[in-house]
């Protein structure tokens, strides 16, 4: 063989290049394949990363809940509302995940960052008690909307709409919860929830501004509850004293009990108001209180009784507004639905919402709004025909949300809790982690931008 034969030769390197040529190509397959599975892992990795750390975020919600029943059962006593400065809910850490509580600034102020802390359900309207007057009068509502509310929540209901074009029927019972009124007739997203599309209280930079102030336009879930309610009893289950059905000797022995100043001469000038020729039941403790000034009272004996005294029968009060903590909204829709006009409504209800904001050491009992507008004012001539309002508060929101490790797994969960039985229990649980991200800008460059790099 002669095997310098320049085919033969020409013929072996071409053999050999085909080798070389199909190795490569097995390498080339056998690295991609390796990094497919390399990739595939770390998107596996993260994955794993990132269910570990919702996990993370999940569990450090579930303590946050029990967190706030402890502050509940501790600072929550007799309907008092916690102060902020008492309890953390801004970026506390709970192992290696962190948690904020999302809550609304009582005063009403437009900042950038969302405010934190707990939620007065206590400071908004019942959508099971105000009628149509009153709800007609918040921001943004209609006559219409106002109207098919009272009418999805009446057993009989008396309006013609057409839901079976909608595919259900009205419910016509009272509702059980705030996101019932989607399915009212008329509702849409923008009249429910108005530009704050996260529900986090603040203008988001994805969020457009609706109005024509640089402030955001808030929906109806910020003014309404279903809520609210009073115990009409004391702590240990005794009942309090029903001052329209009380004798004379029942109210003397309860001021003496208080060391009321004058009690033999204050009780018989209350009982002789009430039940005189004809009888005049009080219609709400503002009615009471006034009684017990026009008696000569002082604003701090009234106080001493505050919390023992009841005007209605009953185990619980509901629908009352927390004229602690209520927005001027609330308490300008409230006074104009009494029949008060609305320059006198708005000025009264921004008067009350300065006062209490200069005097956070006086509004231990509903004297305070007297003081702060003047027995002749209309808002409290109004007011004082209806059993509107209270000092208390029972039913708390947390809206909480969380992170986990490196800002990562965010998750959003609200509970509302109850305590208008004692021991506060959670009565209503919605995940809004849909919502999106509710922490601000502050808390992601802080805790997820600046933590992940």
């Amino acid at each position: 063989m002669n095997l310098n034969n320049p085919t033969t030769q020409w013929r072996a390197r071409r053999e050999q290049a085909s080798v070389l040529i199909v190795v490569l190509w097995i390498a080339i397959g056998l690295v991609s394949i390796a990094l497919y599975f390399a990739n595939a892992m770390t998107f596996e990795l993260r994955a794993s990363d990132n269910r570990a750390s919702g996990l993370a975020s999940e569990q450090a919600i579930e303590g946050a809940a029990r967190y706030v029943a402890t502050v509940l059962s501790n600072l929550a006593t007799n309907g008092a509302v916690p102060e902020k400065t008492e309890f953390a809910c801004e970026a506390v850490a709970l192992g290696d995940a962190h948690f904020w509580i999302v809550g609304r600034d009582p005063t009403g102020a437009a900042t950038k960052d969302p405010y934190f802390g707990l939620i007065d359900e206590g400071s908004k309207l019942n959508l099971n008690r105000v009628n149509t007057n009153v709800l007609s009068y918040l921001p943004t509502m209609t006559l219409d909307f106002a109207q098919a509310i009272t009418d999805w929540r009446n057993t009989n209901g008396s309006l013609s709409l057409n839901y079976a074009q909608l595919g259900y029927e009205p419910k016509h019972d009272a509702f059980e919860t705030l996101d019932e009124l989607r399915l009212v007739d008329g509702a849409d997203v923008d009249l429910l929830v108005g530009d704050d599309r996260n529900r986090n209280g603040i203008l988001d930079a994805n969020e457009k501004n609706t109005g024509s102030l640089n402030e955001q336009t808030a929906g109806l879930f910020e003014y309404v509850t279903v809520y609210s309610r009073e115990p009409n009893f004391h702590s240990d289950g005794t009942q309090l004293t029903n001052v329209n059905t009380s004798s004379r000797l029942d109210l003397q022995s309860l001021l003496q009990s208080f060391s009321v100043v004058s009690s033999d001469i204050r009780a018989e000038q209350i009982y002789d108001s009430i039940h005189g020729n004809p009888p005049n039941p009080c219609a709400g403790i503002l009615d009471f209180y006034l009684r017990c000034q026009n008696a000569g009272m002082t604003d701090d004996d009234f106080a001493k009784i505050y919390n023992e005294v009841t005007t209605t029968a009953g185990s619980f009060i509901r629908g009352r507004v927390n004229v602690n903590t209520a927005s001027a909204d609330v308490l300008t829709a409230l006074f104009m639905g009494a029949g008060v006009d609305q320059n006198t409504a708005q000025g009264a209800a921004e008067d009350l919402v300065n006062y209490r904001e200069q005097h956070t050491d006086n509004l231990s009992s509903i004297a305070w709004i007297v003081t702060a507008l003047d027995k002749s004012n209309q808002a409290i001539q109004k007011l004082k025909t209806h059993d509107w309002l209270t000092t208390k508060s029972f039913q708390f929101t947390a809206d909480i949300a969380a992170v986990g490790p490196f800002g990562r797994g965010y998750r959003r969960v609200k509970f509302v809790f109850d305590t208008s039985e004692g021991s506060p229990k959670v009565i209503y649980r919605q995940d809004l982690s849909r919502l999106g991200w509710a922490l601000g800008e502050k808390a992601r460059q802080t805790f997820v931008t600046m933590d992940t790099k």
